[in-house]
């Protein structure tokens, strides 16, 4: 055996124990094992498992040092029927064996059912090949001693060790064999289980580009009639949609369940307002319909609220609006049960279902769900949908609304073939409980001459080929990783990922990290503890900003990178600017000019902006009336690349404009909503402003002008993505060009023009079903789905009522008592008594304002001095003056053993939570 086999032997060691029961080899391992070591894993397996045994097996393993036995057990795995363990070590590849542990946690999970449901007996024949040939026997005999249940268990023991890839499809072979009801339970998915994705090389904002257009003539040609509502069910409406939208709403103006797929622009929003009219229309006298339409965020829900008053108020339906600003100032309740049609984020109604403001989903007859591929997980589309499913497989008689998704693309998820992509396809039918996908598919000439699809070209472009910006700030990080580790050596220990390049969203991801885990560092001196996990947080701080500042350097101007270092640091000399900030501001200036020369050295630009430059410049001479959108990944690429392009001569011409999504990140606030109008009021409004320069603004729906140019910037995401940002262009002659100088990302968009192919094919597919045969389908993956659902929910949080400590997270000061915070509207977290006052110092806020419940007057921060972390708000509530805390700004630390543990969400810390007493705070 061969050092190297020795090494890879011990780190598989994980998948060897979880798999092998060394019973079954030792006879064939006695050449190389003496025999007190054979009875000892024969002793171990009896008294405390088999997991244990083959451990130990292994270590007697691992310690031979004759020649030979290395081949030996391979041959003894060979001969004993471990196949797929055999097959994995002779390569080094446990990939097979590693798919198999979705299938071993359901099974888990389905255990208590599989062993009151199935008789081993009935199905060992058709999955014996699966099992070693004594565990056949040994499942027969307890059967014969132990009965049925016994043996199932056993049975099951021995699936989950099983080595063989095709398991999970035999058992559910033998299941359906034997016409088992549990085989509803038992679906084998392949490719369900989410794999591990490669990190991006960059920061990105967000996941999805989901940006809306308003069809606002085809709304207004919908319908002229404007009799009110009881009139119009008996009067024909002269609607005038294209034979496209009539064929997506047909299925659904039939009553089905329908999730309608087409192109961004094709008028999506028309053909619900379609579907609604309809549906309103068709009960009789006497009897109302009453409809919600989801949107997803803010701004669609605003903009389709709008398009939804527009068109029906003329015909006297009463229509109204709830979004998450609003939901403080009015009851919930009365506006649902005194309107025809409400425009709903969807937050609202899951409140409104938790708290029994509205009693079930029977109150509706119809459920729009705008951009319904977002129906996965804890989404509120799909918490919503839990409560339908419940209502509907529980067997209760009240009617359940029609539901109709709207979406330019299901997806496909990690699908890699037709076949996975149809299973993910008919999973999210199964989450909205549709029966039908509609598409084009007789009208597509038509549709093609509305939305025009651009073409699509890629453009790979030169980095710089001496980038001597990079070196010098990556000596500069070198130093100061080496500053972090002679105040703590094990700085390694504290985070595992590896190839940590600079520059690297990879980089990003061990700083944030390596900051969770020294936040909760303990040491036995608190005081040594709370110095060097604040000088760990400042030096990965500054090594944070200097990563950004190359991943800039990278995709823009030296000069730009330049002025957001030049930026950072005199914030940092206006702060506490203690020793350890004075000793790197000191090490950073050391170096600027050497900086500075580089960022005015002609040698120095970047290739690919003149790339960039060459694109832009032929497209405007081609059509000076082109009207661009440029997406990139991150805000600081946002900032960098106009002021590249309002001081390019050649360029100023664009005007540019930028749109950032309005979720805070750790650098930058984000742009309000009334800001985003604006720029996107400019952008419609004024000819001179002829670029967009955004980040995937991704759920917050942002309705943008039609534009003939995209441009996607080392800029590539999923096939959802790709689709939706295409749709931007949609114009004749729109064009879409990807530019890169990464090889690599130009392969991710090539796989995402085959995924679509894929998605599309698997929606053709699946559309030539027999409709019985694919409800049929659906149902099983909704019995399987509840089923798991059920047997999490019955896991409820212990609540731990041990007073605790919390902790600044930057310096490790004493905050408060758990016993000492109240809750206030079940969301809002304060502390009482006056210690917690001399903790903390606050400073105006920056924008005092009046939010919901709360007037907001002064940030707080730490106390401790040259911390000053922020810790949370000062408002007025009510007639008190109180902090509210951020659990994320602190460590929990138990009083009892000291140990330490961060939180990012309140409702993750399962404390005893006491409500606010006025009265208490009368005292």
């Amino acid at each position: 055996m061969t050092a190297e086999e020795r090494r890879n032997l011990h780190a598989f060691r994980d998948y060897v124990t979880r798999i092998l029961d060394p019973t079954h080899v030792l006879s064939y391992m006695a050449p190389w094992l003496r025999e007190d070591e054979v009875q000892y894993v024969q002793a171990e397996k009896n008294n405390k498992g088999v997991t244990e045994a083959a451990t130990l097996f292994l270590k007697f393993l691992l310690g031979l040092q004759e020649e030979g036995w290395f081949r030996g057990f391979l041959d003894a795995l060979h001969h004993a029927g471990y196949s797929g363990l055999y097959e994995a070590i002779e390569n080094w590849d446990f990939h097979k064996i590693e798919k198999l542990e979705e299938h071993r946690l359901l099974l888990r999970r389905l255990q208590p059912e599989f062993k009151t449901r199935i008789n081993p007996n009935d199905i060992l024949p058709e999955i014996s090949e699966c099992l070693i040939n004594q565990e056949c026997e040994e499942i027969r005999q307890v059967c014969s001693n132990k009965g049925p249940m016994a043996g199932a268990e056993k049975l099951i023991e021995c699936l989950l060790r099983s080595d063989k890839e095709n398991w999970p499809k035999h058992l559910k072979l033998a299941l359906e064999k034997e016409e088992s009801n549990f085989s509803e339970l038992w679906i084998v998915e392949k490719g369900a289980k989410e794999e591990t994705k490669e990190l991006e090389d960059e920061e990105v904002e967000t996941s999805d580009i989901q940006i809306f257009y308003k069809e606002e003539p085809e709304c207004q040609n919908l319908s002229q009639n404007a009799c009110p509502p009881s009139e119009v069910a008996h009067t024909q409406s002269p609607i005038k949609p294209r034979n496209y939208q009539l064929e997506l709403a047909g299925p659904a103006l039939e009553g089905k369940n329908t999730i309608i797929c087409a192109p961004t622009g094709c008028g999506k929003t028309f053909v619900a307002l379609l579907i609604c009219e309809h549906h309103l229309q068709k009960f009789p006298q006497g009897q109302k319909g009453k409809v919600v339409f989801f949107a997803n965020q803010l701004p669609v829900y605003e903009q389709q609220k709008n398009v939804f008053l527009k068109h029906f108020e003329r015909y006297g339906y009463k229509i109204a609006g709830i979004s998450g600003a609003m939901v403080e100032n009015i009851s919930v309740e009365q506006i649902v049960e005194n309107n025809d049609i409400i425009i709903l984020t969807p937050q609202i109604l899951v409140n409104g279902l938790k708290n029994r403001t509205i009693p079930s989903l029977s109150v509706f007859t119809l459920m729009i769900f705008d951009e319904c591929h977002n129906t996965s997980k804890r989404h509120p589309y799909n918490v919503i949908m839990f409560h339908y499913l419940d209502q509907k497989l529980g067997g209760s008689s009240d009617p359940l609304p029609q539901v109709i998704g709207l979406t330019a693309s299901v997806g496909v998820g990690d699908a890699k073939n037709t076949t996975e992509a149809m299973e993910y396809i008919c999973k999210l039918c199964a989450s909205l409980d549709t029966s039908v996908l509609a598409t084009v598919r007789d009208n597509v000439e038509e549709l093609k001459e509305i939305v025009y699809k651009p073409q699509k070209f890629f453009r790979k472009v030169k980095s710089r080929t001496n980038n001597r910006f990079k070196s010098v700030i990556s000596e500069l990080m070198r130093e100061t990783e080496s500053l972090a580790k002679s105040v703590f050596g094990e700085l390694e220990t504290l985070s595992q990922i590896q190839n940590r390049d600079f520059g690297t969203q990879r980089y990003e991801q061990w700083i944030m990290t390596f900051q969770k885990k020294c936040s909760v560092l303990r040491l036995q001196d608190k005081d040594k503890e709370s110095r060097i996990c604040r000088a760990l947080f400042l030096y990965t701080s500054h090594l944070r900003i200097l990563n950004d500042a190359l991943i800039i350097n990278e995709h823009a101007r030296t000069k730009d990178a330049l002025e957001y270092l030049k930026g950072f640091f005199n914030n940092v000399r206006t702060a506490g600017f203690d020793e350890i900030e004075q000793g790197l501001t000191r090490r950073f200036e050391e170096r600027l000019q050497e900086l500075e020369s580089i960022s005015v050295d002609p040698s120095n630009e970047n290739p690919k902006l003149k790339d960039l430059c060459f694109i832009l410049q032929e497209e405007y001479h081609l059509n000076p009336e082109t009207r661009t959108i440029l997406f990139v990944k991150t805000r600081g690429l946002v900032d960098a690349l106009k002021k590249w392009i309002e001081e390019n001569s050649k360029l100023t011409f664009l005007k540019p404009e930028i749109l950032t999504g309005r979720g805070k990140t750790t650098k930058d606030r984000g742009m309000t909503l009334p800001a985003q109008k604006c720029v996107l009021d400019a952008f419609r409004a004024h000819g001179e402003k002829k670029i967009l320069i955004a980040t995937s603004v991704a759920d917050e729906g942002i309705d943008i002008a039609q534009c003939n140019l995209v441009i996607l910037y080392e800029y590539v995401g999923n096939v959802i993505r790709m689709i939706q940002t295409r749709g931007r262009g949609r114009a004749r002659g729109s064009k879409c060009f990807l530019v890169t100088s990464n090889a690599d990302v130009i392969e991710k968009e090539k796989i995402n023009l085959y995924k679509e192919k894929m998605m599309n094919d698997s929606i053709l597919s699946l559309q030539e079903w027999d409709e019985k045969a694919f409800k049929k389908k659906i149902h099983q993956i909704q019995i399987h789905e509840k089923f798991i659902r059920d047997s999490q929910g019955k896991a409820e949080p212990k609540l731990d009522k041990k007073n605790k400590k919390l902790l600044c997270r930057k310096c490790k000061a004493f905050a408060c008592h758990t016993a000492d915070i109240r809750v206030i509207e079940e969301s809002h977290y304060t502390v009482v008594g006056d210690a917690f006052k001399e903790c903390f110092v606050t400073k105006l806020h920056p924008k005092p304002k009046s939010v919901g419940i709360f007037e907001k007057k002064a940030k707080v921060f730490c106390a401790r001095q040259n911390c000053s972390h922020d810790w949370g708000i000062h408002v007025k509530y009510k007639t008190f003056e109180i902090p509210i805390i951020k659990i994320e700004s602190f460590v929990v630390e138990d009083i009892a053993t000291g140990e330490q543990r961060l939180y990012a969400k309140w409702r993750d810390f399962h404390f005893e939570k006491l409500p606010f007493d006025p009265a208490e705070m009368s005292k």
